[in-house]
């Protein structure tokens, strides 16, 4: 019987305490190895180039280099296409979570998320679930969006290729929909809905279901406040 690959991942926190604790939860699972730890973003960005992990848990505040910036220079190496990044931070609306999302976060955690959800977190962002707590990340993104002129980000034009169904779905996806609710809801397989997924990620050059949703309020297709919490 062959087993099954442990998801490799890398804790990013400048404080020893923190990364011990994520360590701790990590490694008590059969499926999860923490192949490493980093105390400030140039080191995580270091290990990650060389170990090439697929998560990295980054602390959005630390000295030096931030997780921010780190965050960026990780989502833009193609050679760690596959690693995903989870933004750790003590409150859900912080500027700097939002600016790690749109450079390419798969989502973030609050500092004391329970480790059972740790642990889920980590399985789901690595099976290539990227879209964490969908309420709490599209909360982040309304407030971002919709905030002062002066901290808003840019506007995102919609590539002219996407079909009709294409920007349904991307609609869909920006509420929280999962591909299941999405199949359900517009009578279609789960597979033709991945299948038109994957597409319209190609289409858009998002990492993932994540940036889509960035990327449909940036657009306008989505308007701040049209979804109710879930």
């Amino acid at each position: 019987m062959i087993e099954a690959a442990r998801v490799r991942v890398v804790v990013a926190d400048d404080h020893a305490l923190v990364r011990h604790g994520f360590r701790s939860i990590l490694a008590s699972e059969d499926d999860i190895e923490v192949i490493d730890e980093a105390s400030d973003g140039r080191d995580a960005v270091a290990i990650a180039t060389q170990e090439q992990p697929d998560v990295v848990l980054m602390d959005i505040r630390m000295p030096g280099m931030d997780g921010l910036e780190a965050t960026r220079l990780i989502t833009a190496d193609t050679r760690l296409a596959h690693t995903k990044v989870i933004v750790l931070t003590t409150f859900d609306l912080d500027e700097y979570v939002f600016g790690a999302i749109r450079a390419g976060a798969s989502g973030f955690l609050l500092k004391g998320v329970e480790p059972t959800q740790l642990v889920s977190a980590v399985r789901i962002v690595a099976g290539g679930d990227a879209l964490l707590e969908p309420s709490a990340t599209r909360r982040l993104i309304e407030a971002y969006v919709s905030g002062p002129a002066d901290r808003a980000p840019s506007a995102t034009r919609l590539p002219d290729d996407l079909t009709a169904r294409e920007l349904e779905l991307l609609a869909l996806i920006a509420g929280g929909s999962t591909n299941g609710e999405i199949a359900e809801g517009l009578f279609i397989s789960p597979l033709t809905v991945k299948s038109h997924v994957s597409r319209i990620l190609t289409k858009m050059g998002a990492r993932d279901r994540t940036q889509l949703v960035v990327m449909a309020y940036e657009s306008g297709l989505v308007v701040p406040g049209s979804h109710a919490d879930t």
